[in-house]
């Protein structure tokens, strides 16, 4: 939907100017995720859960965030993730002092309830920080009633969101602004705040000590040892991506914002706070390939609910709590500059065949660390029941474009069901084999060009990056026909060691979109399994490369400018990030 400029909301608050999108940070719990800007300003966060109004707008030119910064204009600032986790530790620098600022989502989480923690420390000097937290529920819409203090904690309420604040007692509750205050601190000095949003009333103490002690206790044990993989704090970092984003239902959202527009004025910029099945599929198998870690449970548990339930009528993408994706609308705010305003997704509504594929491979894998459950032995079954009868209907494919015939999505029901016929004792497994079998050989028929490769689909001749992901994951329809079809993919939709998804006609690589770093990644996995270590190793370290100062990947990268475009972190590219450090390091526990 796009709306007419006078149609469209005021202009954005201008004390949240936007940044270039790699300069944001991500908290996360699995419930929600709080994106943050280099000056000190939480600029998004939807509450209580990730599918939910935002209560801090900002990012998309709507109101609500909450700031602590320095005083003092003067400044440079920088950061870093404290080693596998979300926690985030700020640092600004001003002529006359060094300041840190701690911050995290406090864990363990709960579905109702967020707790951000922010912590300052003089590290050297004296220095003066500003507060702002203005929290606006309904995207902006909404004011916090009834602000007070009680005991030194302010208290406000609206659209059934509760807000506790405690560390501010001297601050100033100033309408509209919302409370305003500062603070002074000495070298050595630190200084808490803990915010709360919730949907009950609640009465526990807000401890900082003791959250933040929770919170360093369940990432500890959420992200396992990544030692033995190539670049190891990476791999680790990609870990703690993918637990930030995995709900306690087990679904794992695509990214935490909406609206982050992949090219400018384009129209092409979508809502991604929904669980895609593909990517929990990606993510899956990533972690299933260094070990039955807990988020392989997860996707496991997850996918096989849904396919379960809706069997036929399986969508692509959920909210994490399982229910189907609205269809796209608009918010009439200004929007990330270059993008529109959107909640809802419209893909919510398509049929993906692949997704059946990738289903049977993260089952397959699963099964391989005996982690098949006996619900996900019977998502399997239904998912080749649906694959027998759907297999020969078009598609939307992976990259959601129009119902075709893509090639891409028979080769990875193939896949899938290879693996499944691994693992499945006796007619089962024949009935795997010999369905992937005739899926294959219609395949080849239409798609199969005469040099060898495949082509994009049944009525497009032309390169797809998305064929790599079969060869990625080891499934071989021929050495020919992979190593033609890699070459040609290579040899046309590479720029400067990135790759992009495929051609727009008339119009060059990177003028229509930016580089796909899902596929980079993948690119370098199937550069692996043909034996060009070397060739691999560049592919990995490039697409490494595509992300900003905080270490987090977006669906694309525009590579002549080095900026990223999309919703970050986008969570199949660190899956498949995780994926290429395992397989890459001879260490994954997979085919």
């Amino acid at each position: 939907m796009k709306d007419s400029d006078d149609e469209r909301a005021a202009a954005p608050d201008t004390s949240c100017p936007p940044w270039a999108l790699r300069e944001y940070a991500v908290l996360a719990d699995g419930e929600r995720g709080a994106v943050l800007d280099p000056r000190g300003r939480i600029v998004w966060l939807c509450a209580p859960r990730w599918h939910d109004d935002a209560v801090f707008s900002a990012l998309i030119g709507g109101a609500g965030h909450f700031t602590v910064e320095p005083a003092d204009p003067w400044h440079v600032w920088g950061g870093s993730y404290e080693e596998g986790t979300l926690i985030r530790v700020s640092r600004w620098v001003t002529s006359g002092c060094v300041i840190e600022c701690r911050e995290a989502l406090a864990m363990p989480s709960r579905t109702d309830r967020l707790v951000l923690l922010r912590r300052m420390r003089v590290e050297r000097g004296e220095a003066r920080l500003k507060l702002d937290l203005d929290p606006r529920p309904g995207f902006g819409e909404v004011r916090m009633r009834e602000p007070r203090r009680e005991g030194g904690v302010w208290t406000a309420e609206a659209e059934g969101l509760r807000m506790r604040l405690a560390g501010a007692p001297d601050a100033v509750w100033r309408d509209p602004a919302g409370l305003c205050g500062d603070f002074r601190l000495g070298e050595g000095e630190t200084h808490d705040l803990v915010l709360e949003l919730s949907t009950a009333r609640e009465t526990e103490p807000l401890d900082a000590d003791a959250l933040w002690r929770a919170t360093e206790r369940e990432w500890r044990q959420a992200v396992p040892d990544c030692s033995r993989l190539v670049a190891p704090r990476d791999a680790r970092h990609a870990y703690a991506v993918l637990r930030g984003l995995t709900s306690v239902s087990g679904g794992m959202v695509a990214a935490a914002t909406t609206s982050l527009p992949e090219r400018a004025n384009s129209g092409r910029n979508y809502d991604y706070r929904y669980a895609w099945l593909r990517d929990q599929c990606y993510a899956g198998l990533a972690v299933a390939a260094h070990g039955p870690h807990p988020l392989v449970d997860d996707a496991v548990r997850f996918v096989a609910e849904r396919i379960l339930a809706d069997g036929d009528e399986v969508r692509p993408a959920y909210t994490v709590d399982g229910r189907p994706v609205g269809p796209e609308r608009s918010l009439r705010l200004p929007g990330y500059p270059g993008g529109n305003d959107h909640v809802g997704n419209d893909a919510g509504a398509q049929f993906q065949l692949d997704t059946f594929g990738e289903a049977l491979q993260l089952f397959a894998a699963a099964a391989a660390h005996d982690r098949l459950t006996e619900e996900a032995r019977r998502a399997a079954i239904l998912s080749v029941d649906v694959v027998e009868r759907q297999w020969l209907k078009p598609d939307a494919g992976l990259w959601e474009l129009e119902d075709r015939w893509w090639t891409h999505s028979r080769l990875g029901v193939v896949c899938g069901l290879r693996r499944m016929a691994e693992v499945l004792p006796g007619k089962d497994g024949r009935r795997c084999a010999d369905l992937a079998d005739t899926v294959l050989r219609e395949t080849r028929r239409r798609c199969l060009l005469p040099d060898g490769r495949w082509r994009r689909a049944e009525d497009d001749d032309g390169p797809e990056a998305a064929l790599l992901v079969p060869m990625a994951r080891g499934c071989t329809f021929g050495d020919h026909h992979d190593a033609a079809t890699r070459a040609y993919i290579e040899s046309r939709l590479t720029e400067d060691g990135y790759l992009f998804r495929f051609e727009h006609p008339g119009e060059s690589l990177g003028e229509a979109e930016g580089a796909c770093l899902l596929c980079g990644f993948t690119m370098a996995l199937a550069t692996h399994r043909v034996g060009d270590r070397v060739g691999a190793f560049r592919w990995f370290e490039r697409t490494r490369a595509a992300c900003g100062p905080p270490g987090l990947f977006a669906e694309e990268y525009d590579v002549r400018q080095r900026q990223l475009r999309g919703n970050l972190p986008q969570a199949f590219v660190h899956a498949m990030m995780l994926e290429c450090a395992v397989r890459l390091a001879g260490e994954s526990t997979l085919p």
